[in-house]
């Protein structure tokens, strides 16, 4: 099928692992750079690693896990060329990769959400971007990582 990035802190082992074991039954590659421990690793370093593979080409898109997945996305979206989306439901996984066409999923390994990760990821690959009107929007967001004015 495809080729994705993975990489998770000590946070976020079972998610990752749930999120690799589907994405395999999926039929995709999954290169997994994260943590297989609850050694404690920093989840910048991790989102730093996974976007900088990520970035060499190759990959459909990539995966982030930490404890909340907040701090691991916004790490990501620090990197120009990243954007991550943290989604709360399928909706907003659909949502990011319809509107926003993100290039990374984020989830949080100590969350209990309301749809199984694995539905709001297939929802995430399922989807495709509408381009149009959020396309203008999109370079919007893409510009911010330069602009020196904010």
């Amino acid at each position: 099928m495809g080729n994705v990035v993975i990489a998770n802190d000590h946070g976020a082992v079972e998610i990752a692992e749930r999120l690799i074991r589907h994405l395999e039954k999926r039929g995709f590659s999954v290169n997994h750079l994260g943590v297989t421990s609850r050694e404690s690793v920093d989840y910048p370093d991790m989102a730093a690693l996974a976007c900088r593979e990520y970035l060499k080409g190759g990959y459909d898109f990539g995966i982030l896990c930490c404890g909340t997945g907040i701090g691991i996305s916004i790490s990501a979206n620090k990197i120009e060329g990243i954007l991550c989306a943290l989604p709360q439901n399928i909706y907003a996984a659909t949502m990011a990769r319809v509107h926003n066409n993100v290039n990374f999923i984020a989830f949080g390994g100590r969350i209990d959400y309301q749809d199984p990760v694995e539905k709001m990821l297939d929802a995430f690959i399922d989807s495709t971007f509408e381009g149009g009107r959020h396309s203008a929007r999109v370079a919007k967001m893409l510009a911010l990582e330069t602009d020196q004015s904010c």
